[in-house]
C-alpha cells in the first residue's frame, strides 16, 4: 500500500534454454496446489485473518466493558495512559498513510525507533540485563529464517536461474569472507559477556561458545542456501532487496529484521562505550558521563544509518576492516606473543596459519570492495516484480515469456 514503483533492475541479457524458463501457467497452478498451498494459507492467516479476529475482539471488549467507542474502551481498560497512547496513534494514522508524508519515511522511522528503543536499552550498565532482549532477537531471527525457507519453496521455482548459477566460486569470492566475518564476530564483547556469567570459568565459556557458534553456523547456512536457491545470480547483498514489495509475508520479515537490529545494537554500544571509558576516563564513567557518552555513540551511529542505506557495502567494509583483524589477526598475534608453548604446539600452529590468512583477507578484501563494489538497489524492484512492463523484456523473447508467466506468480503468491 502506498508504494511508489521504482525503476526496476534489468537483468543482464542471457540466452536461457527451455529448462531455465519458467513453467507454464498450467504447470504453475498444479505446483501451487501441492507445494505452495501451505505457505499461502499461512500468509493469508497472518494477513487478513488476524485483522478479522482483532475486529471481533474489539467489539467483544466493548460489550464486556459496557463502552461504545474505541477511546472509552481503552480508557476504562488501561486508564488515562492507555487513552493517551490511543489518541496519539489515531491522530498520527491519517498522516502516516500518506506515502508522501514524513512520518512514513525511513529517516523518521529510524529516529523514532532509536529514541524509543535503542537508546533506553543502551543505557543499561550491566550487559546481563540484555539477556532477555537477545532471546527475543534470536527468536525473531528464527522466524525470519522460516519466512526465507517458505519463499524458497513457493517462489524459488519461478525465478529464472542464471547461466552461471552453480559455479562454486569466482575471483572476487574473497569479498564474501569479510561479510561472513562480520556475521560471526563476537570477540569485541566477549569479555563483557564472560564477566556477566555467574561463575565465569574457561570451561564454561568454551561450552557456551561452541554451542553459540554451532547454532549461528546452521542459521547462516540456511539463510545463505535458501536465499541463493531462490534467486541464484540475482541475489543482492541485502537478501530482502530481492523480494517484491507486494509480498506481505516478506514485509513482515523485514519488520522482524528491523526489530532484531534494534535489539542487537545495544550490545555493540556497550563495547564502544567501554572503549571510550578505558581510553579517556580510566575505565570508569560517572552516571552523567555514562548518559552523555551513550547518547553521543547512539547519535553518531544513527547519523551514519541515515546517510547510508546500502547494507551490502556496509557489511563488506566493516567485515574486512574491523571484523577480520578482530577475529584472525589480533587474537593470533596476542597468543603468539604471550604463549611459552613450543612452536610445534597445535595452538601456535593454528595461530601462525590464522594470522596471515587474516592479513590477506583484510588487504585484498578492502581492495576488491573499493574497486569492485556491489550494486546497491535499495528501494528498487527486481525485474520479476514487474509482470506488466513488457518494455523490460524486449531484448529477448524468452524474457517476455518469463515476465508474462510471472504475472500469474505475483497474483497467486503475493495476494
Amino acid at each position: 500500500m502506498g508504494y511508489q514503483r521504482q525503476e526496476p533492475v534489468i537483468p543482464p541479457q542471457r540466452d536461457l534454454d527451455g529448462r531455465e524458463t519458467l513453467v507454464s501457467e498450467h504447470e504453475y497452478k498444479e505446483k501451487t496446489c501441492q507445494s505452495a498451498a501451505l505457505f499461502n494459507v499461512v500468509n493469508s492467516i497472518i494477513g487478513s485473518g488476524i485483522i478479522d479476529f482483532s475486529l471481533v475482539l474489539l467489539i467483544k471488549g466493548g460489550a464486556l466493558s459496557g463502552t461504545d467507542t474505541y477511546q472509552s474502551l481503552v480508557n476504562k481498560t488501561f486508564g488515562f495512559p492507555g487513552y493517551l497512547l490511543l489518541s496519539v496513534l489515531q491522530f498520527l494514522y491519517p498522516f502516516i498513510v500518506d506515502p508522501e508524508n514524513v512520518f512514513i519515511g525511513r529517516h523518521f522511522i529510524i529516529g523514532l525507533s532509536t529514541v524509543t528503543f535503542t537508546l533506553p536499552l543502551s543505557l543499561y550498565r550491566n550487559i546481563a540485563k540484555l539477556g532477555k532482549v537477545s532471546l527475543i532477537s534470536t527468536g525473531l531471527t528464527t522466524l525470519i529464517l522460516g519466512i526465507v525457507m517458505a519463499r524458497a519453496i513457493s517462489l524459488g521455482p519461478h525465478i529464472p536461474k542464471t547461466e552461471d548459477a552453480w559455479v562454486f566460486a569466482k575471483p572476487n569470492a574473497i569479498q564474501a569472507v569479510g561479510v561472513m566475518s562480520f556475521a560471526f564476530i563476537c570477540h569485541h564483547n566477549s569479555f563483557l559477556v564472560y564477566s556477566s556469567l555467574e561463575e565465569p570459568t574457561v570451561a564454561k565459556w568454551s561450552r557456551l561458545i561452541h554451542m553459540s557458534i554451532v547454532i549461528s553456523v546452521f542459521i547462516c547456512i540456511f539463510f545463505a542456501t535458501c536465499g541463493y536457491l531462490t534467486f541464484t545470480g540475482f541475489t543482492q547483498g541485502d537478501l530482502f532487496e530481492n523480494y517484491c514489495r507486494n509480498d506481505d509475508l516478506v514485509t513482515f520479515g523485514r519488520f522482524c529484521y528491523g526489530v532484531t537490529v534494534i535489539l542487537t545494537y545495544p550490545m555493540e554500544c556497550f563495547v564502544t562505550r567501554e572503549v571510550i571509558a578505558n581510553v579517556f576516563f580510566g575505565g570508569n564513567l560517572s552516571s552523567v558521563f555514562h548518559i552523555v557518552v551513550t547518547v553521543m555513540v547512539i547519535t553518531v551511529a544513527t547519523l551514519v544509518s541515515l546517510l547510508i542505506d546500502c547494507l551490502g557495502i556496509v557489511l563488506e567494509l566493516n567485515g574486512v576492516l574491523c571484523a577480520t583483524p578482530l577475529i584472525f589477526i589480533i587474537p593470533s598475534a596476542c597468543y603468539l606473543k604471550l604463549s611459552e608453548e613450543p612452536r610445534t604446539h597445535s595452538d601456535k600452529i593454528m595461530s601462525c596459519v590464522m594470522l596471515p590468512i587474516g592479513a590477506v583477507v583484510m588487504v585484498f578484501g578492502f581492495v576488491m570492495a573499493i574497486t569492485n563494489p556491489q550494486d546497491c538497489t535499495h528501494g528498487q524492484e527486481m525485474f520479476y516484480c514487474f509482470p506488466d512492463n513488457f518494455s523490460l523484456t524486449n531484448t529477448s523473447e524468452s524474457h517476455v515469456q518469463q515476465t508474462t508467466q510471472l504475472s500469474t506468480l505475483n497474483i497467486s503468491i503475493f495476494q
